[in-house]
């Protein structure tokens, strides 16, 4: 039982939560308080999950493309695109408070983020395009269009519906948090309750051969590109919820490397093939952990990337089966490399007269 805890994936991204939460509590011993206000739950660590929510849901998306032998350099724009969308539709409108007006932003938005997500996948599946040039294209254009769709300045709008998903609450728990959670929980029963997963990881393991077997390796790919940007799409109304604007130059702002360090931290290969969901969400607990304990700390918030780094560089290598084997071997040498021998100085002979 103790080699398989051991051997087990996840046990160096928990250990490291684990050590980021025993840190905050050090620096605030309140830190693991949770109250009811309201019929709500509320602390630092209902803060950490919320805010954390957008970034799980852009992993859960990432997880997917890189199980695929792909990447996804694009979610942060369309997080700034759907956000920009969904804020200019309200603030347009007659009734910006109106239920219906709420959910015909969100459906724009969200089919936009579709749409986004196809041309992607068109890129990369049909066209044959190299992942990383593919997204890094819309990347760049993404952004721009997102200036556009709010002419470069701060969309604002007063909506107390639209304020629901990023601030509001349901069950005592942050609406954003049971989203990113539902969603965790339908993507964990397609590709592990159904041959979906299976066929996923075959596909990043070996295109060739998994086409060769039969799998629509191109409409396996096709599919994740759409499902990252769709994700990508409900994180970006999230944050604009949250915060009831969109700011088009900071919205998903490098939420596509919190995400790949997310997915890295919780065990899944950039190399393609066999992916982990629950690792996937212990990794963005750890980016969001992270940063509330720099801010925790006093410090400044330019350096969060370096500790992101330093953390993401630990947690790796201890992953890393060569440096775990490497520490056992000179574990095992310490232990029995033998005492250097003493010499002893032979007695001379006596004597005798």
């Amino acid at each position: 039982m103790t080699k398989k805890i051991t051997a087990s994936p996840l046990l160096w991204p928990a250990l490291a939560l684990v050590a980021l939460l025993v840190v905050n509590v050090i620096l605030t011993p309140s830190f693991l308080n949770i109250r009811v206000q309201d019929g709500h739950l509320f602390g630092s660590l209902i803060d950490i999950l919320r805010n954390g929510a957008p970034t799980m849901l852009v992993a859960l998306g990432m997880t997917l493309v890189i199980a695929s032998r792909g990447i996804d350099l694009s979610v942060g724009a369309v997080v700034a695109v759907s956000g920009a969308l969904a804020c200019a539709h309200i603030a347009g409108s007659d009734q910006p408070g109106s239920t219906g007006t709420v959910l015909s932003a969100m459906g724009i938005a969200l089919g936009v983020a579709v749409a986004l997500g196809l041309w992607n996948g068109a890129l990369v599946s049909v066209f044959g395009v190299q992942p990383i040039i593919a997204t890094l294209v819309l990347m760049t254009a993404g952004r721009g269009i997102a200036l556009f769709i709010t002419d470069g300045q701060i969309v604002t709008t007063e909506s107390a519906p639209f304020k629901v998903l990023g601030a509001g609450f349901a069950f005592g728990l942050p609406v954003a948090i049971l989203v990113s959670l539902a969603v965790f929980a339908l993507v964990g029963l397609l590709t592990r309750r159904t041959a979906l997963g299976m066929l996923l990881e075959s596909v990043g393991i070996n295109p060739e051969a998994s086409r060769l077997a039969g799998v629509r390796h191109r409409s396996i790919v096709f599919a994740v590109y759409v499902f990252s940007a769709l994700c990508a799409g409900i994180a970006g109304l999230m944050i604009a919820s949250n915060i009831s604007a969109a700011d088009a130059n900071n919205a998903g702002l490098w939420i596509e490397m919190d995400a790949i360090l997310a997915v890295v931290i919780g065990g899944t290969s950039l190399l393609g093939g066999r992916f982990s969901l629950t690792g996937t969400i212990l990794g963005a607990l750890i980016i969001q952990t992270l940063t509330t304990t720099v801010y925790t700390a006093g410090i400044t918030p330019e350096t969060t990337l370096v500790f992101k780094a330093l953390v993401v560089i630990a947690v790796c290598l201890l992953q890393a089966p060569k440096f775990r084997a490497l520490l056992r071997r000179r574990r095992r040498t310490a232990r029995t490399t033998p005492a250097a021998p003493v010499s002893v100085r032979p007695a001379e002979p006596v004597v005798t007269r």
